[in-house]
């Protein structure tokens, strides 16, 4: 019996209770399949739409992205937590730091992080965060699961006995709503309004603050990522954010010289319930006009376009896009679960992008008004940076506008 290694399994009293020596982890989907690993992060049980993330870096990002709240992450690239954590890759701008991942699926174990920036372990740091981990899962097997029958409602859960009730965990995947019809805009808010002037990072330097005010912006904070900020504080802007269900005098007080409606998570037709009223007023108004992301849905509504649930969504950040007005095409950052229905187009808009691996819209403009929008990030970091001239196109619509004035 020479090399011969021998695993005793607990004896549990409920049959519906399984234990596995080292399998501290679960997730359990809503349609009863199971996946057993090794757990990292928080101890706990949550539920959330099961979805993956094609990206091969940027990890620190993604899972503090506030558009990711009420989803549980499937990172397709095997190696995550290498080169571990910095709070200056942290991309929740909201002062109170909220973090809104509720879990994360990894391939292989988190290892030891070898960069010269790292401050944490990834492990350490989802447990400061209150993020659910599991290692040891066959990622390509969600994923696959996912591309053939749609993203589905899950539970990750963690705990030290290795104890779990099945029954109970798939009672809680199959109750658990799901994302349509829900409004997770509100939450992923800032409650008040906060002044930016952090820049974009530079080598050696890092963060530096802008000292020089040209423009004046006002962001509708639906969960906004701080490099959009970054981005505009980077072109000599004053940027001010407003929470997503502020109206229009309070935007007017603030005489913005033009306006972003920011990323953020949720069911864009419940999110437009407040705040299409606000954005009507804008167009109305002639402001100049980016939306990014869920900000690109919102003024698609307010168009009177309507928008659709996707089956398993676009979340990475090497998605092809083409720009319908000059032929080039740019690789994109994305992350959504909705998209614009472009059939549902109104005339007096122009549909300035598309998706060049299934067709979905991705961007639109309004004619003869200084308002566009896309459904990819041009803030993306840590990449691609294909984009970024969006921002500058943003700023060209102030400048016309200011010079007619």
């Amino acid at each position: 019996m020479k090399n011969t290694r021998v695993i005793h399994l607990k004896k549990i009293d409920k049959a519906k209770n399984w234990s596995l020596p080292n399998s501290n982890a679960v997730i359990v989907l809503s349609d009863g399949t199971i996946y057993k690993g090794i757990g990292c992060g928080a101890y706990g049980t949550s539920a959330g739409e099961i979805c993956f993330n094609t990206s091969i870096t940027g990890y620190q990002e993604i899972l503090t992205d506030p558009s990711y709240s009420n989803q549980i992450i499937t990172f397709t690239f095997p190696h995550i937590g290498n080169v571990g954590i910095n709070i200056e890759d942290i991309e929740t701008a909201n002062p109170d730091k909220k973090f809104k991942a509720s879990g994360a699926i990894l391939h292989a174990a988190i290892t030891t992080p070898s960069n010269y920036r790292s401050e944490k372990n990834l492990d350490e740091w989802l447990k400061s965060a209150g993020i659910i981990g599991i290692s040891g899962i066959d990622t390509r097997a969600i994923t696959k699961k996912i591309r053939e029958e749609g993203m589905l409602n899950g539970v990750i859960s963690h705990n030290q006995d290795c104890l779990f009730d099945f029954e109970k965990l798939k009672k809680i995947a199959k109750d658990w709503g799901g994302i349509e019809g829900k409004d997770l805009a509100i939450d992923a808010t800032s409650n008040v309004s906060y002044t930016w002037n952090e820049k974009l990072w530079k080598w050696r330097t890092g963060y530096n603050s802008n000292k020089q005010i040209v423009h004046k912006i006002a962001v509708i904070d639906y969960g906004v990522k701080s490099n959009i900020l970054r981005e505009l504080s980077n072109l000599n802007c004053e940027v001010v954010t407003f929470p997503a269900n502020s109206n229009i005098d309070n935007i007017v007080n603030y005489n913005p010289d033009g306006i972003i409606l920011s990323n953020g998570p949720g069911d864009p037709s419940e999110t437009s319930k407040y705040s299409i009223n606000l954005i009507k007023n804008i167009i109305e108004k002639d402001i100049p006009l980016l939306g990014i992301c869920l900000g690109h849905q919102l003024l698609a509504l307010a168009l009177g376009a309507r928008t659709k649930k996707m089956a398993y969504g676009h979340h990475g950040a090497n998605h092809p896009v083409i720009d319908c007005t000059t032929g080039k095409v740019e690789i994109t950052s994305m992350n959504h679960g909705f998209t614009v229905d472009n059939n549902s187009l109104p005339n007096n808009v122009i549909e300035t992008h598309k998706s060049l691996f299934d067709d979905t819209n991705c961007g639109i403009a309004i004619k003869n008004k200084p308002i566009f929008s896309v459904q990819f990030h041009p803030e993306a970091s840590p990449g691609p940076q294909d984009s970024h001239y969006l921002f500058e196109k943003f700023i060209n619509n102030i400048i016309k506008k200011k010079q007619k004035k």
